[in-house]
């Protein structure tokens, strides 16, 4: 079917109800699971046909990671300036008379989360070169905690870990740590945690509870996932001591610079009349919501929601990062340290929104194969036919530096757009009113879950599948071979027929289902030697007074995040959940476990990269809506029952594979020692310059210096004696980066960068370097290096 849209405009789906009669809003859960008999046995495959299958799906990415790799250049040597002042952030809230609606329970927590920053593959891209060497940011959890005064008990956490997204096993580690904390934090648990990732590409992964992801990252890593889980139960533990009575109150501005629809082509395909309803392909509204503290009228935080992919950084930067959203974080923060309106641990959580088809390469996609033509508006290839040169161009992307310039310049204008809004909300926001807070969460199995919409056709889900067109990527990161978006099944390569067979064959049932989609790879039917990705998702909604919050397992498109928003406002009106006042709702993640993607039903017939990662098949966006809409009324203020919970998710942490290997030893060259200096700074710079400093090194997996750092620049003080930290792994403009020299010997060798700006002030300064060695006895012990001083004028 995709095939007959070459070469014109996706023509729309012939039955409307797709797109508007898409649930039924009864409070009833309208579930349905059938089963095919004889799954068991098809799942008991021998080890060797497993293995075989495996080696050629390791063929197909390490071809998409090689193939879509552009070629490296220096890093950034500017560290640009934060600019407050933009002309394209537009207000559109209303003023206000009073600052304060009703009083809430509110706490906020920021902890380290920070993996392995070295020889871990990074999540996000999928790609096998993409292993990591150092660190330009630490990656942080940010959590946010709402509760009722009146029923403390009523109350929810919501996280935003600077990771590629939400997973199953992050969640169950993360609820066996609050339980580890004891009584006081029993009501934190199922029902009311949320668990949102940044959607960053360049932190390192191995963390995943499903077989897929962990395939370009040799499995799973158990020190880069505690490091994600204890970091989050820290900021939880850290948000909750910190409960106060306070204030909320939201504001929305547009950001109109920040992001674009990756996949317009597809966009195209909703409805005209739909369509026609929306100013832009991508919501540029940013939705900020205010955290005050009533004791003192001071500001503990804010949570935003914008729709940016976490693909600034190119796929070829293996520096780890919190992307553009990270960025956003760290200046928001920053600014109101010295701001008297704001409190002392000060968070800024920058959430994701309907992401699926944005992207933040904002001058569009273009062929870097000489031509510097645009690439194909529907199949993002370039004149070979293929995709692998079409990429992304950020509004930096001129620097030449993997994209360091344009993702500090895409975070940049994110918290330029919440800090202006921010200023002015005593004047411009709504206050959150209605006291009670509520929450619901289930599991559910998408496996043929069949469900009416409204006009009774009745529908189904599949299990999940991903298509052709998932192969060929996005113009954010390409795939390979003879892949293309929006490919039908027939690409001139019949090599992949097989490759999908090897793995394995999908039933006519499961085919059927997954129409218009041709199915790659059926991986919600292959559970050898454990699941590939999942099939049973997390259903979760969260309120507090008007304000209404869709935690999605799945990156939405623009238009599906639209249509979710839309179902759901419009029914929560109808059952008086938020009152008089009218409802406001935002979408966050991907969250709690990663589900790829969803697509509206018109979008995916068109078969682009978003619908061949919708998992679920055609209505697994109806299905959504279903499930959030027919248990509204668990939010209702008189509520006092909970869904149930639903079957649980397979719990893979204890029996993922893992071909990571450890640190053996860490040895200095001989005649130096560890933290010795090898390469000094020069005696003097200008500012905007780089300074650079050599180090004997260790291998930093063997202490990721939680809440530490790695890298530090200090300052000589007024006295000549004292030297105070100015800078560390948190900053942006501090890079450190890991080598190994000689593997065999266990050399290796750190530099420090510290691009310094105008901003930074005239003085002495040195480096100081933190590392950890490994013995051949396994005993690890602490070092320090520091660098020759230096003056900056």
């Amino acid at each position: 079917m995709a095939s007959t849209l070459r070469g014109r405009r996706p023509s729309r789906p012939t039955a409307p109800e797709i797109s508007h009669q898409l649930v039924n809003t009864s409070n009833m859960p309208l579930t349905e699971y059938r089963r095919p008999g004889d799954r068991a046995s098809r799942r008991k495959r021998s080890l060797a046909a497993w293995f075989s299958g495996f080696a050629v799906l390791i063929l197909i990415i390490l071809g998409v990671s090689f193939s879509s790799t552009k070629s490296g250049a220096p890093r950034s040597t500017i560290f640009q300036q934060v600019r407050t002042a933009d002309h394209s952030y537009t207000p559109l809230t209303k003023p206000r008379a009073t600052p304060a609606g009703d009083k809430y329970l509110i706490g906020v927590g920021k902890a380290d989360i920070t993996g392995p920053a070295t020889e871990i593959n990074f999540a996000g891209y999928a790609s096998l070169s993409q292993v990591g060497t150092g660190l330009r940011q630490r990656l942080y959890s940010r959590a946010f905690i709402i509760g009722d005064t009146e029923r403390p008990t009523d109350r929810f956490v919501y996280l935003v870990l600077d990771i590629q997204g939400g997973d199953t096993a992050v969640r169950y580690g993360i609820l066996d740590g609050l339980k580890q904390l004891g009584s006081g934090y029993s009501m934190y648990g199922q029902q009311n945690l949320a668990v949102t990732g940044t959607h960053s590409h360049s932190g390192p992964g191995a963390w995943f509870n499903y077989l897929l992801p962990q395939v370009t990252s040799l499995g799973f890593d158990k020190q880069s996932y505690q490091a994600i889980v204890d970091g989050a139960v820290l900021s939880i533990k850290r948000a909750h001591e910190s409960l106060t009575t306070g204030y909320l109150d939201i504001a929305t501005t547009n950001i109109t610079n920040a992001n674009i629809n990756r996949s317009a082509f597809s966009y195209l395909a909703n409805p005209a009349s739909e369509r026609e309803q929306y100013t832009d392909d991508v919501d540029k509204t940013l939705t900020l919501l205010r955290f005050q503290r009533a004791s003192d009228l001071k500001n503990i935080g804010v949570l935003t929601w914008f729709p940016v992919h976490g693909t600034s950084m190119l796929e070829n930067n293996t520096h780890v990062s919190g992307d553009n959203k990270g960025v956003a974080a760290y200046l928001f923060e920053q600014s109101v340290k010295a701001e008297s309106q704001a409190a002392d641990g000060f968070v800024a959580g920058f959430s994701q929104a309907n992401v699926g088809d944005t992207t933040p390469n904002t001058l569009g996609p273009f062929c870097d194969d000489g031509s510097g033509q645009p690439c194909d508006f529907e199949t993002s290839t370039c004149s070979d036919g293929k995709s692998q040169s079409c990429h992304g161009r950020g509004p930096l992307f001129q620097k030449l530096d993997l994209g360091v310039s344009s993702c500090f310049e895409i975070g940049r204008r994110q918290y330029a757009g919440a800090k202006a809004l921010y200023d002015n909300l005593d004047s411009t926001s709504t206050p959150v009113v209605g006291s009670s807070v509520k929450s619901f969460h289930f599991y559910h199995d998408m496996r043929y879950f069949k469900f009416p919409l409204l006009n009774g056709t009745t529908v189904q889900t599949c299990p999940a599948a991903l298509g052709h067109s998932f192969a060929a990527g996005t113009s954010d990161g390409p795939g390979a071979f003879d892949f293309t978006q929006g490919d039908s099944g027939a690409p001139n390569n019949p090599l992949w027929s097989v490759v999908g067979g090897l793995l394995r064959v999908p039933t006519e049932e499961q085919t059927a289902c997954q129409s218009p989609k041709p199915i790659l790879l059926d991986v919600g039917e292959m559970e050898s030697p454990y699941p590939w990705t999942p099939n049973i998702v997390d259903v979760q909604t969260l309120r507090v007074g008007q304000l209404i919050i869709i935690v999605s397992p799945s990156e939405a498109t623009t238009m599906s995040g639209r249509r979710w928003k839309a179902a759901t406002s419009s029914a929560a009106s109808e059952l008086g959940i938020t009152g008089k006042t009218q409802p406001i709702v935002v979408l966050g993640g991907p969250a709690n476990t990663y589900a790829h993607y969803v697509a509206t039903p018109e979008e995916y017939t068109v078969q682009r990269y978003e619908g061949a990662s919708t998992l679920y098949g055609q209505f697994e966006l109806p299905a959504y809506l279903n499930l959030t809409v027919s248990n509204l009324h668990y939010l209702s203020p008189t509520s006092t029952s909970s869904p149930p919970s639903g079957p649980s998710p397979p719990d893979n942490r204890n029996s993922s594979f893992s071909f990571i290997t450890g640190v053996v030893v860490d040895n200095a060259p001989l005649g130096k020692s560890f933290g010795q200096v090898t390469s000094q700074p020069a005696a003097k710079y200008s500012r905007g310059a780089v300074v650079n400093a050599t180090f004997v090194g260790a291998n930093p997996r063997n202490n990721l210096r939680l809440e530490g750092t790695y890298a530090a620049v200090e300052k000589l003080g007024n006295d000549g004696k004292t030297w105070t930290q100015v800078r560390s792994d948190e900053d942006w403009s501090l890079v450190y980066t890991w080598t190994r020299t000689n593997f065999v010997l266990g050399y290796s060798e750190v530099v420090i960068s510290w691009e310094t700006g105008s901003d930074d002030e005239a003085g002495t300064y040195r480096l100081r370097y933190y590392g950890d060695a490994k013995n051949l006895l396994g005993k690890i012990s602490a070092f320090e290096g520091i660098s020759k001083s230096f003056v900056l004028e």
